[in-house]
């Protein structure tokens, strides 16, 4: 594997909101161990409808990879409906200090 995190706007961030059956499933949790695991930082939450909502940013093949993993995959016993994003874009650096659940 090689790494170039480093190489001008290869860091990219982007909101996320996950629909369907993703609460109580501990569906934060997993999205931050998952997050953490490839180097993602940002923040994941519970919404008050019902969706997960959060902000990721990393290298943009690991975003990526977290993209198909929210809309496809998800926790054990969740069931993703689907997952929209919003405020795609590039960045120089990133703006979290690891990632987060926010309550």
């Amino acid at each position: 594997m090689e790494h170039h995190e480093d190489a001008g706007h290869s860091y990219v961030s982007v909101e996320f909101e996950v629909f369907g059956k993703v609460q109580g499933v501990y569906f934060t949790k997993y999205c931050r161990d998952q997050c953490a695991e490839l180097g993602i930082v940002g923040w994941v939450k519970n919404s008050k409808r019902g969706t997960i909502m959060g902000k990721m940013q990393g290298p943009k093949a690991h975003v990526e990879a977290m993209i198909a993993w929210l809309s496809n995959e998800g926790s054990p016993g969740s069931k993703v409906e689907r997952c929209d994003l919003m405020n795609f874009e590039y960045l120089a650096r990133k703006e979290f200090n690891g990632f987060s659940i926010r309550f």
